[in-house]
């Protein structure tokens, strides 16, 4: 072979970009049935065989034919790392100049995943590190599922079969719902018995308050929804989440509101990052109470993980119990999330991966070659 056809782009159809509809289309357009998929998608998803002659249900000729249209391609680790407390982290590159970050929190009677959406984060929230970090691109379906399909293969799923991930959180790198069309794929397969088999209400996407995607997500899936809320006024808002000049907060409570019905009535989980001095007064939690009047709600308070070039403090544990108090005895669940793998950038507003060519910006990191 020639040494320039070494650069030549692979141009067969990546099958790990596919949910159940997309890789039926793909079978037929291809001469062959499209129950084909749902074989292909339980090889992938649930055995982590991405080779086609280890697919053994499958006719010689189709693995032949498959070898030649085809592929299977998911991002590759670069780093891991193990807090402490069990946290996992990886850094897995998903193209030459970006990579991004999965973390894994096991706890007595759960695992979660928090699975990345964008490289980078055009957002802006002025206590997340990701969004100091400024945006590259949003991540295929292979780069999003791909995180999934990585995370049960290095905890030893495929051959156990004994599920550690019961839970999938999209809040890791970016803003989901600004990636919606192959958040959504993803999601089909996290819930697809073929696939991941998750329950939609072990799924949950979190925004800011994207309000026309907040309605795309209402028609389209029935997982959980999570809104970074963080602010009980539009001032202090616009400053910590700078969308809410767009999408301002009583526009995204009515969205946040007209969710919960859809779903009968499942509550929406409110994030509140407490910082100390800024939105922890007892009279800022009383001004939620009054917010959430009328949503099912849960409130997971987050103390402040510290990240480099801001000023903000967490709030004591005192003023975060305060707050907690409040908003229960208003009859609110509310969860004070304790902090996981602070001892390696992991934990919630931390995550940061290496975007390319951001500049001016300390958050890049240089961490691979």
């Amino acid at each position: 072979m020639p040494q320039n056809m070494l650069t030549v782009a692979d141009t067969r159809a990546n099958l790990a970009d596919m949910d159940k509809t997309s890789m039926e289309e793909f079978f037929v357009g291809i001469g062959e049935k499209s129950f084909r998929a749902a074989q292909v998608i339980q090889w992938i998803h649930q055995h982590g065989v991405i080779e086609f002659n280890g697919m053994t249900n499958l006719s010689k000729s189709l693995r032949e034919k498959l070898v030649e249209t085809a592929r299977i391609d998911f991002p590759g680790v670069v780093t891991e790392q193990q807090s402490r407390d069990g946290t996992r982290k990886w850094l897995l590159r998903v193209d030459a100049n970006n990579c991004i970050e999965t973390v894994f929190i096991p706890e007595r009677d759960r695992g979660t995943l928090c699975v990345s959406s964008q490289a980078g984060c055009a957002m802006k929230c002025s206590f997340c590190a990701t969004g100091h970090q400024g945006f590259n691109r949003n991540l295929s379906v292979s780069e999003i599922i791909g995180q999934v399909w990585m995370a049960n293969k290095i905890l030893d799923h495929f051959n156990t079969r004994h599920r550690l991930i019961t839970n999938i959180v999209m809040m890791g790198m970016g803003e989901p719902l600004l990636n919606l069309d192959n958040v959504f794929k993803a999601i089909n397969l996290m819930l697809d018995d073929l696939a991941y088999g998750l329950a939609r209400r072990r799924v949950t996407v979190s925004t800011v308050g994207v309000i026309p995607a907040m309605d795309k997500l209402r028609e389209k899936t029935s997982v959980s929804l999570a809104i970074s809320l963080h602010a009980t006024n539009n001032t202090l808002r616009d400053t910590l989440v700078p969308l809410n000049k767009k999408y301002p907060l009583e526009e995204v409570l009515a969205a946040s509101r007209k969710y919960s019905q859809a779903r009968y009535g499942d509550p929406v989980t409110f994030e509140y990052v407490v910082l100390d001095g800024v939105n922890d007064s007892e009279q800022d939690a009383l001004e939620l109470v009054k917010l959430l009047h009328g949503i099912p709600s849960k409130v997971n308070l987050i103390p402040f993980n510290t990240i480099p070039g801001t000023t903000y403090k967490r709030s004591t544990p005192a003023a975060i119990d305060r707050f907690r108090e409040i908003l229960m005895n208003a009859g609110i669940i509310t969860i004070t999330r304790r902090p996981r793998g602070e001892d390696i950038a992991a934990a919630c507003g931390q995550l940061v991966g290496q975007v390319g060519a951001r500049p001016g910006s300390e958050y890049t990191r240089l961490a691979v070659s």
